[in-house]
């Protein structure tokens, strides 16, 4: 590509919906990578655990990377590592609990041997090839996240990373503000800001307050056992949760297997204060009254495999809910997630519980006015909205010309897209290759969209195997059609259909012997074609059709 003195941003995912996000920067000859993370699948991908982008482009220009910089440890921004880490080979920059995160993936994957990792103080500077790295504090739903001041020979460009502005935030400083200004003031190329909120008016409120709702929620819940769920990787809320637990006397229990790993690695590395004898055992849980427990649970957004899920259809071996439980949802749905959430919430009531949805959640993303300051703050020359599905980023382009920014000045991304700026100008000038590749189970990449099609159909209409037994040479029928359906009808009520069916099927093998066919592929067709009409004309189905040719 180019060697003009331009800076390269590349979107290689996050743009178009939220999660899986991952830009590369390039200059000349050196690459660095923002973030690295998954999307969770789609209702519409069967059978999918995750989704990770395509690095086809990282893995072409592997020689060029420098490294990859974290800005925090959520899964939408770290859970691809381990299977990007296994094709590519370059050293992980992040703050202190992000790299303990990361360092937890790694260790399921056997990772850890081979990848270099390199923990970053706030103020520090990474030197990256022709880049130079900057880490700044800021505020999120999850400790030690950063934005970074990218320094390139075409100028500086800032990115956010998830942020909001937290002057009271329950564990450590508040955002550095003055850095932000400090950029600001010398002069700065181009920004990349979280859009995930620009659709919401006003500031986030701080974390803090969630605090004295959960002190309420358990002041007017005295004598019942108290279950919340919420995200595991939200340290500071599970934090005010075992504060409150702890102020009212109650014994704390933690469930889920990702609640659980980010608590030991964030209590093992001094974000998590638990007071003495407050976290017991699950199994500890039949030695106190209801009154005198706490759940903190994963399963805020409606999984069906994480703990609240398995709770709510009875299916938890350790944990069954009561007519005298409180549930409290401190978390919103995730855009796409209502429906499962709702499904949840109505089961939890059905077993009698009380659910409490209100003010027990605040976001850990910046809205409009946040975002306002920002700009204000680094003015950058060019604006670029990441993090967010397209409408989140077509709120943030208009704040932006409310700020007075030109059309031309604000870039609506997509993944791929290649943006070629410097002092001059900015324009995208071409596009590279990018994708979804799915997870399911221990298979990576796999499962594509015909696999996908095919569990579609086989969901929607069934499977009709047809099995033959035919000469050798002469292809003559010696046993058989047999007709063997999953998904498709009840066969003990539709005996007549089956009997029709297998005369279509004689009729069509009939049909081939009279005109000399013996090519099992040119078989194998006109069976699927007969029996797919004949379907489709008794019970307008469209089943997936399967025929299994024996020679003897």
């Amino acid at each position: 590509m180019s060697e003009n003195g331009k800076l390269k941003i590349i979107p290689l995912g996050g743009l178009e919906a939220i999660g899986m996000n991952i830009t590369a920067f390039e200059y000349d000859d050196s690459i660095i990578v923002v973030d690295c993370g998954l999307a969770f699948p789609e209702t519409d991908m069967l059978g999918v655990d995750l989704v990770i982008p395509d690095i086809t482009y990282l893995q072409e220009n592997e020689d060029k990377i420098k490294g990859f910089f974290i800005t925090h440890g959520h899964e939408d921004h770290i859970g691809a590592i381990p299977y990007v880490f296994k094709e590519i080979n370059a050293p992980i920059y992040a703050t202190m609990l992000t790299i303990g995160l990361i360092d937890n993936k790694l260790r399921e994957h056997n990772l850890m041997s081979q990848v270099r990792r390199k923990v970053v103080k706030y103020g520090q500077h990474i030197n990256a090839g022709c880049f130079r790295v900057e880490f700044i504090k800021t505020n999120h739903s999850i400790q030690d996240a950063a934005a970074f001041a990218i320094y390139s020979p075409a100028g500086v460009v800032v990115h956010t990373g998830d942020f909001k502005v937290d002057y009271t935030p329950v564990y450590g400083d508040a955002i550095d503000l003055t850095r932000f200004a400090e950029l600001g003031k010398k002069g700065v190329l181009a920004m990349l800001a979280d859009s995930t909120n620009a659709e919401r008016p006003g500031f986030t409120p701080s974390e803090k307050t969630v605090g004295k709702t959960f002190d309420e929620l358990f002041e007017n819940h005295k004598s019942t056992r108290i279950i919340i769920a919420t995200f595991a990787s939200n340290v500071d809320r599970v934090q005010q949760i075992i504060n409150s637990a702890h102020k009212f006397g109650r014994k704390v229990v933690v469930e889920g297997r990702s609640m659980v790993n980010i608590i030991a690695t964030a209590s093992e590395l001094g974000y998590l204060k638990v007071p003495e004898y407050t976290l017991v055992d699950i199994d500890q849980l039949k030695n106190y009254s209801d009154e005198q427990t706490c759940l903190i649970t994963t399963g805020s957004q409606g999984e069906s495999m994480a703990a609240l899920s398995r709770m709510a259809n009875g299916t938890h071996r350790k944990v069954s809910i009561k007519p005298n439980d409180t549930i409290i949802f401190s978390s919103h749905p995730i855009p796409g997630n209502e429906k499962a959430v709702s499904k949840v919430i109505n089961e939890l009531s059905r077993r009698g519980a009380e659910v409490v949805i209100q003010d027990a959640h605040v976001s850990g993303h910046a809205c409009q006015e946040e975002l306002k300051l920002i700009y204000s703050l680094v003015n950058p020359k060019y604006v670029i909205p990441v993090h967010g599905e397209y409408k989140h980023l077509k709120a943030h382009a208009r704040i932006a010309t409310t700020l007075g920014y030109k059309s031309d000045d604000i870039f609506i991304l997509s993944s791929g897209d290649v943006l070629e700026l410097d002092d001059e100008g900015a324009k995208v000038t071409d596009h590279v290759h990018t994708g979804a590749i799915m997870v399911d189970g221990l298979g990576v990449g796999d499962v594509g969209n015909i696999v996908l099609h095919d569990r579609q159909r086989l969901s929607e209409d069934g499977i009709i195997i047809v099995v033959l037994t035919l000469e050798s040479g002469s292809a003559q029928v010696l046993a058989g059609p047999d007709i063997v359906s999953r998904g498709f009808v009840y066969v003990k009520g539709a005996e007549d259909l089956m009997e029709s069916a297998r005369d279509v099927l004689n009729d069509t093998m009939d049909k081939c012997m009279s005109q000399n066919v013996t090519d099992w592929n040119k078989i194998k067709a006109r069976i699927k074609d007969a029996l797919g009409d004949f379907v489709w004309k008794e019970t307008k189905r469209r089943p997936m059709i399967m025929p299994i040719i024996m020679e003897v």
